[in-house]
């Protein structure tokens, strides 16, 4: 015959049968359910008591929870977290704490708790955890060290034109200083939004981008016309290596922000532009990063003391060196032989200092161009801006 299966209940049932039969005593029943005379007790007196029910288990939570969270109080967080839904709880708790900082908020566990039970946490995919690739640049220690610039993925607006976000972003503290939605990626688009940033928040040390363009090009040295400008200005241009957008994972993770905040694009781009100024606005004074110790970029930003220049003053080399001036046509002459450099340059002075070995040096102000050979008149680029030793 199968064994019968019984359950704690039924056993208590028959333990209370066997009982009030008066065949058993307390202790004999003790022994053949084994459980202890205490507890033998406890079911006789709640049986006694509330009859049948009183076999069933009771509830172990405490009657006064002192430190519960009002729902008042939850209600609260699961608001804020709707008004931010690409907020996690600590972003939520934070924006809530420096609003009313009177206000007693509960953990960060517990206030992810509270939208677990809300339905508005989503599970997150663990990644697998990859060995970090030392940085080819030197650390962002201070504000305007290193501005970060990009353009986010283009996309159609509901008019049918596309949209061009650009971004800039100061590396040390992630502020978000542009986030401009334009109707094409031009040098002649891009070049007085920079001019409005170099007025509003001073001259950075260096400016981040990738190899495309306006931002670089496949000239000498990797000059564009807007390129050539920051290092007229005393900027240096920094390009990450081509595939390797990890190089610019700040500025690259509010691409993803941003991506998560739009949603739907608006008709037009003035109203599309709206949008990206209240993402900006709550990037740089309402969301706290973890990077950042918990504070926002706005409570950590300070504008550069360099300010933008009324004029341009021209290069100006060490003595001891050769100078050429590029022709019209992007050439400079040298040893009697015409060598063509780029039309990006015209008008400007070179530098040309002696490396050995019929090698010379070629710079633009402080950027270096490549190696020119005077041997058979072929430049190898420099690519001191991608971190590396120049060549």
């Amino acid at each position: 015959m199968p064994w019968k299966e019984t359950c704690a209940m039924d056993q208590r049932v028959q333990f209370i049968g066997a009982w009030l039969s008066g065949r058993y005593s307390k202790s004999a029943l003790c022994r053949h359910f084994g459980i202890s005379r205490p507890t033998g007790d406890k079911w006789i007196r709640r049986h006694a008591l509330v009859g049948v029910d009183g076999l069933k288990e009771s509830s172990r939570a405490p009657h006064n929870q002192p430190n519960r969270i009002s729902e008042a109080l939850c209600e609260r967080i699961v608001q804020a977290k709707l008004a931010h839904q690409d907020w996690g709880p600590k972003k939520v708790l934070d924006w809530l704490r420096a609003r009313e900082p009177e206000v007693v908020w509960p953990a960060d566990s517990t206030g992810g708790e509270i939208l677990r039970r809300a339905g508005l946490v989503k599970p997150r995919r663990r990644r697998r955890v990859v060995p970090p690739h030392e940085a080819p640049f030197a650390d962002c220690e201070q504000s305007n060290a290193v501005w970060a610039v990009d353009f986010k993925g283009d996309y159609r607006l509901g008019e049918g034109r596309r949209c061009y976000p650009l971004t800039l972003s100061d590396s040390f503290s992630r502020y978000l200083l542009l986030c401009r939605g334009l109707a094409r990626p031009s040098g002649a688009a891009v070049h007085p939004w920079f001019e409005w940033a170099f007025r509003e928040y001073g001259l950075p040390q260096a400016i981040r981008s990738d190899n495309g363009a306006p931002f670089a090009s496949r000239a000498v040295g990797g000059l564009s016309a807007l390129s050539k400008w920051w290092i007229d200005l005393g900027i240096h241009p920094e390009r990450i290596r081509p595939g390797r957008p990890d190089q610019n994972g700040r500025h690259e993770r509010m691409h993803r922000s941003l991506k998560g905040w739009l949603g739907t694009p608006a008709q037009g781009l003035e109203a599309e532009q709206r949008r990206l100024e209240a993402f900006r606005a709550e990037y740089n004074w309402e969301r706290s990063h973890e990077a950042l110790s918990r504070r926002t970029p706005g409570s950590l930003y300070a504008a550069s003391p360099r300010p933008y220049p009324p004029c341009i003053e021209p290069p100006d080399y060490d003595q001891g060196v050769e100078v050429r001036r590029v022709r019209n046509n992007g050439e400079i002459k040298w040893r009697g032989r015409l060598i063509y450099l780029s039309e990006v340059l015209i008008g400007e002075p070179v530098a040309l200092e002696p490396a050995g070995d019929g090698l010379w040096e070629l710079r633009y102000r402080f950027h270096p161009l490549g190696l020119l050979n005077e041997q058979n008149d072929r430049i190898t680029p420099a690519r001191g801006w991608h971190g590396d030793p120049k060549v």
